[in-house]
């Protein structure tokens, strides 16, 4: 405790002491009228989806998503260009799942480890105004998240008086979900709250195959056949209070709780036979899964004007995320007069607290610097209790399966950036010092290890405005992916007859050094946006599959070895003829894996990719409003393997009775489409998973405003160089 103490004392001394120092800065001076702008953000407004942009973010209007009224965050960002999610919810950005996910600027522990798929098709996304992708960012981020960051900004309304919304919309397959927003204002006090409800049910399909060789000659095969219903149950309740002191200074409030129950009922059906089509192995399991989150999250802001462009802002945030996980089986052997049952109830408990100061203030040459420090604290406890017997009983825990493990992590920061205009051209430079401090306690191996790091992230944004509708940007930033807590765990964990866990205490973070070129073109409410991209990764974090016998596979967590990609981004965005409005983007790139050194099948492996988006948007009426959408995810590589592509269809249609009452219909994946295919090669077997899941639907709803609600303006708690995209 003396190293943290030490190092916070006198981390936030570097970042509070400019702004409490009494003695007046130098005043800004007053912009040379000769001199051409710095390069700032635009937006390019009309029917289209707004896009802004900055120096070192792009930023999405997703209000007009017909699919965001209804659907779950996944399928507002499954919109976004660069993002992809696949047919389990799982994000990506550019190919890379390593993606640091906030909300208003801030992460929160909801969109972290196994619960981050789940929470993302889980929470509705009509209270999502625009969704930031910053694939670059400033020193002022946090490194973690080798992709960037996807920063989703929430709708806020102020207007003396009282102001809301309601929506409510249902779905086919029992599916629905509401929510209701409230604003005050009096004075100097503004109060918000947001209610909303989600009842989702999910069925889907899963089939592995798999084939091993076999000592005496042929192949093994294995055939699983699952079929699986679930229902989800989410509860959210905001408030928040500002309150404005003084014309300076404005102190905020706020709680945000979430909580999610999930039921699982699930059968699978496993078949092994020899190379000669005799049984070897076969048996049914009757799966009841059970699992509730609850997550509650209290912020605290403050944000003072010293002056002229000179500003301090402190935020202090503590969370809590606990999640109960409940397994029951009943194993039905086939070839044995035999059955058991097995009780895997699991839990994950966290407390998060996050502290964050920064200080920013004008200099001579119409510079801006910005000092801050930060501080991530996590404290995880995994607790897993297994418990088996015969189906007659009774059930006695197993200690060999069962485990405790303890996860504590510190992350100490301190950064600076730097964002001066010279003629044309625009110039950000940042540089973030990390202190990392971890505690592994695997309790019931009695093992503790620790696993620290000191480190630079450098990042530097250029901008250059060739004319009026014209700009250059170049971008460079170091950053680094930390394994999840539980990829630390050393235990193994056993989760059936064919398949085990293991992780790894002496895992290292995953390096990347980004490179981005870009172009945008303006003009007359079109633009297009042409980026150019390189990423080198070492230390590559992923997933090792090897055959411990017995047809069992064990999945370790490795350091692999390294990874490259490059590519090409386009974005257009802009109107056409009859009301017309079109979003379009693609990615083309080149991915390659290098897990040579690791043997188990890991081997150098290349692919050219390609996924895009594409929304067309019809204005038929003042009233009527219509659009189609479609997606293409990638091919991914994997270590041993790859997944190919996915592609899905939606269509929108909005009838407005007036400026507060609308109605909404919206169809989910139209054609049945969305599938996963993936394929696991190994020198000992090969394995092909398919996920067929139920997701085309359609949705009906209305939403009703009331008060007259208009868009608020807020303060920016210093999340990045170069502010946030101008309007």
């Amino acid at each position: 405790m003396v190293r943290t103490f030490l190092f916070a004392t006198a981390a936030l001394a570097v970042a509070a002491g400019p702004a409490l120092a009494q003695s007046p800065s130098a005043p800004a001076k007053p912009a040379d009228p000769k001199k051409p702008p710095a390069v700032e953000g635009v937006t390019v407004t009309g029917a289209a989806p707004p896009v802004r942009t900055s120096i070192d973010r792009k930023s999405y209007d997703v209000s007009k998503d017909l699919q965001a009224t209804s659907g779950s965050i996944s399928d507002a960002l499954r919109n976004i260009p660069s993002v992809e999610v696949d047919v389990q919810g799982n994000l990506s950005l550019r190919g890379d799942p390593n993606v640091t996910i906030m909300i208003d600027g801030k992460e929160s522990g909801r969109f972290r480890g196994d619960g981050k798929a789940q929470a993302l098709q889980s929470l509705p996304a009509d209270q999502i105004e625009r969704v930031e992708v910053i694939t670059n960012p400033s020193a002022a981020f946090s490194p973690n998240g080798t992709a960037g960051v996807i920063n989703l900004i929430t709708k806020k309304t102020a207007k003396p008086g009282l102001t809301g919304s309601v929506r409510a919309n249902v779905g086919s397959g029992g599916r629905q979900n509401a929510g209701l927003s409230v604003s005050r204002k009096e004075g100097r006090f503004t109060l918000s709250s947001d209610l909303y409800l989600r009842h989702d049910s999910f069925k889907q399909h899963f089939d592995s195959d798999r084939t091993f060789a076999d000592p005496a000659g042929g192949q093994d095969e294995e055939l699983r056949r699952s079929a699986s219903t679930a229902t989800v149950g989410v509860t959210g309740l905001r408030g928040e209070v500002d309150f404005d002191a003084d014309e300076k200074t404005q102190i905020t409030a706020a709680v945000d709780y979430s909580g999610q129950t999930y039921a699982n009922h699930q059968i699978d059906a496993i078949d092994r036979t020899s190379p000669l089509g005799a049984p070897r192995l076969g048996y049914d399991n009757f799966i009841e899964l059970r699992q509730g989150h609850q997550n509650l999250e209290t912020t605290f802001g403050y944000h003072r004007k010293l002056g002229e462009d000179r500003e301090f802002n402190v935020s202090l945030t503590r969370e809590l995320n606990d999640d109960d996980r409940s397994r029951p089986l009943l194993r039905d052997f086939r070839m044995a007069a035999l059955d058991t049952v097995e009780d895997n109830e699991g839990r994950n408990h966290f407390w998060r607290t996050q502290l964050k100061a920064d200080y920013s203030t004008p200099l001579p040459g119409q510079a801006k610097l910005k000092l801050g420090y930060e501080l991530s604290a996590d404290d995880n406890d995994y607790n897993l209790v297994f418990g088996a017997g015969p189906a007659s009983g009774p059930i006695a825990i197993d200690t060999a399966r069962s485990n405790l493990f303890q996860f504590d992590q510190q992350v100490h920061a301190v950064f600076a950036t730097y964002e001066r205009p010279i003629g044309k051209l625009t110039v950000l430079a940042g540089l973030r010092a990390e202190a990392t401090l971890i505690d592994l306690d695997q309790v019931t191996q009695g093992r503790k290890d620790s696993n620290d790091d000191v480190s630079l992230y450098p990042s530097l944004h250029l901008g250059y405005r060739l004319d009026e509708n014209r700009q250059l940007a170049a971008s460079y930033s170091h950053r680094i992916q930390r394994p999840e807590p539980r990829y630390y765990n050393a235990f193994r964990i056993y989760t059936d007859p064919q398949n085990q866990f293991q992780g790894n205490p002496r895992l290292k973070p995953q390096q990347t050094d980004s490179f981005e070129l870009g172009y945008q073109y303006r003009k007359s409410g079109t633009i297009l946006l042409a980026t150019a991209y390189f990423r080198d990764t070492r230390d590559t974090t992923g997933s090792i599959f090897e055959n411990v016998g017995d047809g069992a596979i064990l999945q370790t967590i490795m350091n692999i070895g390294a990874a490259r990609s490059a590519g090409v981004e386009l974005v257009a965005n802009g109107h056409l003829p009859w009301k017309l409005s079109y979003n379009v983007s693609s990615n083309l790139m080149w991915t390659q894996i290098d897990a040579r050194g690791l043997g188990a099948g890991a081997r150098l492996q290349s692919a050219y990719t390609a996924s895009g988006r594409a929304s067309l948007s019809w204005q038929a009426t003042g009233r009527d409003f219509l659009q189609a959408q479609a997606f293409l995810n990638a091919k991914q590589l994997f270590s041993q393997g790859y997944a190919d592509p996915q592609v899905g269809v939606s269509l929108g249609y909005r009838h407005k009775f007036d400026d507060k009452l609308s109605a909404v219909i919206t169809a989910q994946d139209v054609f049945d489409t969305v599938r996963l295919h993936a394929v696991v090669t190994t020198p000992a077997y090969r394995e092909v998973n398919r996920i067929v899941p139920r997701n085309r639907g359609v949705f009906v709803g209305f939403s009703y405003a009331f008060g007259g609600a208009k868009p608020r303006d807020t303060f920016d708690f210093g999340q990045g160089g170069g502010g946030p995209p101008s309007n």
